[in-house]
């Protein structure tokens, strides 16, 4: 069963830039799975879809409060995916969980329901302070 594992959260602050690893394990390439994303949960909020990227369309959704500030990307030869967050603002604080999905594609990555989306990371915090 594929396991992921988010590191690379800290503290960080406010303009600085961070990068989040998901590392995929279970024997199956990226390609594998057919959506993956990225979501974080603020204090006291719920779950936030952050970026999707659907593998089968091509295609990569952000959140329109990290748009331009947030790239998801992906080296298939270490099975990881990453979260570039630049300029990183106070309300970017949370823990960032990734996800993935065998099945889906770009209206998936759209939505940003965690129902979609049947692997899950334990999450990385991270806090951005100065």
């Amino acid at each position: 069963q594929v396991q992921l594992v988010e590191s690379g959260g800290g503290l960080v602050q406010p303009g600085g830039s961070l990068r989040l690893s998901c590392a995929f394990s279970g024997g199956f390439s990226l390609d594998y799975y057919d959506i993956i994303g990225w979501f974080r949960e603020a204090p006291g909020k719920g779950l936030e879809g952050v970026s999707c990227h659907s593998y089968r369309d091509n295609v990569t959704s952000y959140a329109d409060s990290v748009k331009d500030r947030f790239t998801i990307s992906r080296d298939n030869a270490k099975s990881t995916v990453y979260l570039e967050m630049n300029n990183v603002k106070a309300e970017d604080t949370g823990v960032y969980y990734c996800a993935a999905n065998v099945g889906g594609s770009r209206f998936e990555c759209y939505r940003f329901q965690e129902e979609d989306f049947g692997s899950w990371g334990q999450g990385t915090q991270v806090t951005v302070s100065s």
